[in-house]
């Protein structure tokens, strides 16, 4: 594997990403709806320099695969959402790649009526975007390239590693 993050700049961007957070909301009260299953970490780790009154939630995003739409189209499990209305609203993801899941995400979650809706991203993946939206806080630019650790998984692999590595062919040969 090729480290593409360090343990301590995830540590420092995190702490970063708190401090945006901080400034954008101050003292008021927030829910931060994390995308499972990749941003659990984050969120964990986001969470523990975060003073405001919180409210975490999850929501799960899965793909259906077609023969004609291999990626397939994101759908939300919304099932674990609180009350949202007129809460201000913050959606953390752990990378941003075509953005075709955070899209849909936030598509549902407005539905819900919070009275502001921001995304977050720990890493967004260079040249891979295709949508017209872009998350209102990215910590790290990476390239495109698959990348594993920090809540990130290859095959329900390598989510626990503290950093972020890009896998070499040989490495997914080896698995």
């Amino acid at each position: 594997m090729k480290e593409i993050l360090s343990a301590n700049q995830i540590h420092d961007g995190v702490r970063q990403l708190a401090d945006q957070v901080k400034a954008i909301y101050g003292d008021q009260p927030l829910t931060i709806v994390a995308i499972l299953t990749g941003s659990l970490v984050l969120l964990a780790d986001l969470i523990r320099h975060l003073e405001m009154p919180l409210r975490v939630a999850l929501i799960q995003a899965t793909r259906y695969r077609t023969p004609d739409e291999p990626d397939g189209n994101p759908d939300a499990h919304v099932a674990l959402l609180p009350k949202l209305k007129g809460r201000d609203v913050l959606v953390i993801d752990d990378i941003f790649d075509t953005g075709h899941t955070l899209v849909e995400m936030l598509a549902q979650i407005l539905e819900y009526e919070p009275a502001s809706l921001r995304s977050a991203v720990l890493m967004r993946k260079n040249g891979r975007s295709e949508v017209p939206i872009q998350p209102d806080i990215v910590m790290f630019e990476i390239p495109d390239e698959f990348v594993v650790g920090y809540g990130l998984d290859y095959e329900d692999r390598f989510r626990n590693l503290p950093f972020v590595a890009a896998l070499e062919p040989e490495d997914i040969a080896a698995e």
